[in-house]
């Protein structure tokens, strides 16, 4: 299996004694060829959980700004690439472009959580935002996200806006 590509193994040094053999699964591994997808039925099933009331959509808004701000303090980049990195690692293939007035532009190109925005586009979309929000708390709190435009998750394109960020490069 480890062959295969399923399996990897390590050598664990002990306080004590011989090094401990530990086999854990393949960060690519792909059993059965296909692509794990638990989380994005979990995070589906979530969507479906979760209503979309004013009350519930401030709160998942705040958690999404308290994720935003975890992920933003894994950077050292300058605001505008930590931001970018952040978006491209969640999977969104940001476009950034500087705009008039220091406002700083991005399209963003996918959209990773489309299955779950079937489900309930409000809440997914209100997580997202949060977190744009808190990325920006922690790596450019004199930035302000000015727009946030959701689109068709299949089309993607979704629009955000950020005043006080302007790209130093394209």
């Amino acid at each position: 299996m480890r062959d295969a590509g399923l399996l990897v193994h390590r050598r664990v040094a002990q306080p004590r004694g011989r090094p401990r053999d530990e086999w854990a699964i393949a960060p690519a591994a792909r059993p059965g060829g296909d692509a794990p997808h638990a989380y994005a039925a979990l995070s589906r099933w979530l969507a479906r959980a979760i209503p979309a009331t004013p009350g519930r959509l401030r709160r998942v808004e705040a958690v999404g700004r308290e994720i935003g701000r975890e992920l933003g303090s894994r950077s050292s980049a300058a605001p505008e690439h930590a931001i970018a990195d952040a978006l491209a690692a969640l999977g969104f293939e940001p476009e950034l472009r500087a705009g008039p007035a220091g406002v700083m532009s991005c399209r963003l190109r996918n959209c990773p959580f489309r299955d779950s925005v079937r489900e309930n586009q409000d809440v997914v979309c209100t997580l997202h935002r949060g977190l744009t929000r808190g990325l920006l708390d922690q790596v450019a709190p004199g930035a302000k996200l000015t727009r946030f435009v959701p689109h068709d998750p299949d089309r993607a394109g979704c629009e955000i806006d950020i005043e006080g960020l302007a790209p130093t490069t394209g």
